[in-house]
């Protein structure tokens, strides 16, 4: 069954980004022992992507080939982004409840990576379509900077797994309850 899916790492009084958008503070503890394989594991699993403009074009401004393959990626976006060359891209405004849809038929029982940014993230769990959070801890304060997720969720999230890794980090993977009817 596919599973909607934000895996995501922030700073522990809950950053996904510094108050300048940068990610220096995370990049630092990339060679960590342990956290690769745990994301190659994780990829395993997953199908299509989705990420915000501000997201794409920090993964563009990195200068890198594009990291996912021939995954499905759809970008929200409201202006005119550049494509890159062989990824699997498509650009949309459309809301992400009729999206979602799309993206479980490509997922082909694999999952869905809501990719970084805590504003689309919440347009996912205000439509009931979250159903895990993939939560990386890592032991830095920030004091500002961009919301792991500005969105409410107050009921209690089922704490399905916890992993250990050097350097004090952590991810902890929650559930999202479902409303009774």
């Amino acid at each position: 069954m596919t599973r909607t899916q934000y895996y995501v790492a922030a700073s522990i009084d809950g950053f996904i980004a510094d108050s300048a958008g940068k990610l220096d503070w995370l990049f630092q503890f990339n060679d960590t022992e342990g956290v690769t394989a745990h994301y190659e594991a994780f990829m395993k699993e997953v199908g299509p992507l989705a990420m915000g403009a501000a997201t794409y074009e920090f993964i563009l401004n990195e200068n890198h080939p594009w990291p996912y393959a021939d995954r499905p990626t759809w970008v929200f976006t409201h202006r005119k982004l550049p494509a890159i060359p062989g990824a699997n891209l498509r650009f949309t405004t459309e809301d992400v409840g009729a999206v979602h849809a799309q993206m479980v038929e490509a997922a082909a029982g694999k999952n869905i990576w809501l990719i970084g940014g805590g504003h689309l993230v919440a347009q996912f769990v205000q439509r009931g379509l979250l159903d895990e959070i993939h939560l990386g801890l890592i032991p830095v304060v920030l004091g500002g900077g961009i919301p792991l997720l500005p969105a409410a969720l107050t009921s209690p999230l089922e704490l399905t797994g916890l992993t250990r890794f050097a350097r004090g980090m952590v991810e902890l993977r929650y559930a999202i309850p479902r409303p009774t009817r």
